[in-house]
């Protein structure tokens, strides 16, 4: 009996103690909450930080000032603003095409995009995943990277880019929101090939001397290493904008 009683008034004490623990929890994340958020409920606070981020446009790799004249030194030609629209016209057409699973719009992309795309769209399908970006807007863009090797100049680009995206199958979201604005970061490569070779894989244009058709392998070089001749690029025939990618924390 007194083993009974005994047990009883441990376990009381286990059960107040669980309580006053519990409460003390609660209190701890009530200041905590409303320390960050302004008011006293964690999941209200966490879903009105949410929805403020929601509007925030995120911050893009600013190195325009510093690339563009160096790239305008190698390429004269080089016209930022011209490829800056080019850039953000076809990244959002790019996800109106995953969007719609159709190319009918990206008929002016180079091949490289539209592979990029139709195996995107390909995977959706293959997987039975219906996935949608809505309220595509892009804030700003810049150059992030300039990079010339192997007979090719990359120039990054980055964009700031608000819009909603989702994936659903069978009427059930997979990832992503409906009905919440996402604020992201998209690259997107803009590339000059002048290696023949390098073309030839890359699906970029290469150049070869209007004279004596001998190859150009050295980038922005103006005169045929061969025979002396003038070689003038035409710029929108030699610049590529060759793929896209969302940032994320592990791929910046």
């Amino acid at each position: 009996m007194k083993g009974l009683v005994l047990f009883g008034v441990v376990l009381l004490c286990v059960i107040i103690a669980v309580v006053i623990l519990v409460e003390y929890i609660k209190r701890k994340m009530r200041g905590f909450s409303r320390e960050i958020f302004g008011t006293d409920s964690f999941t209200e606070g966490w879903k009105m930080q949410e929805e403020e981020l929601s509007v925030i446009p995120a911050s893009v790799s600013g190195m325009t000032r510093i690339l563009e004249p160096q790239i305008q030194k190698d390429f004269p030609e080089f016209n930022w603003v011209q490829f800056k629209n080019k850039a953000e016209e076809v990244l959002r057409v790019s996800l109106l095409a995953i969007t719609t699973q159709s190319m009918e719009q990206m008929s002016d992309a180079s091949e490289a995009l539209k592979e990029q795309v139709e195996g995107r769209i390909l995977e959706n399908q293959t997987a039975g995943v219906r996935e949608v970006y809505e309220r595509i807007r892009i804030h700003q863009t810049e150059i992030a990277k300039y990079e010339k090797k192997n007979g090719r100049c990359i120039v990054t680009l980055q964009s700031a880019v608000e819009h909603i995206h989702y994936k659903e199958k069978d009427g059930k979201i997979l990832s992503g929101k409906k009905d919440l604005l996402e604020q992201t970061k998209y690259n997107m490569e803009l590339m000059y090939i002048q290696n023949e070779n390098m073309a030839n894989n890359s699906h970029g244009v290469g150049l070869t001397c209007p004279n004596c058709g001998a190859p150009i392998q050295t980038l922005g070089i103006k005169c045929c290493e061969y025979c002396g001749s003038e070689v003038v690029p035409i710029n929108m025939q030699v610049w590529s904008l060759q793929h896209f990618y969302e940032v994320t924390y592990q791929r910046v």
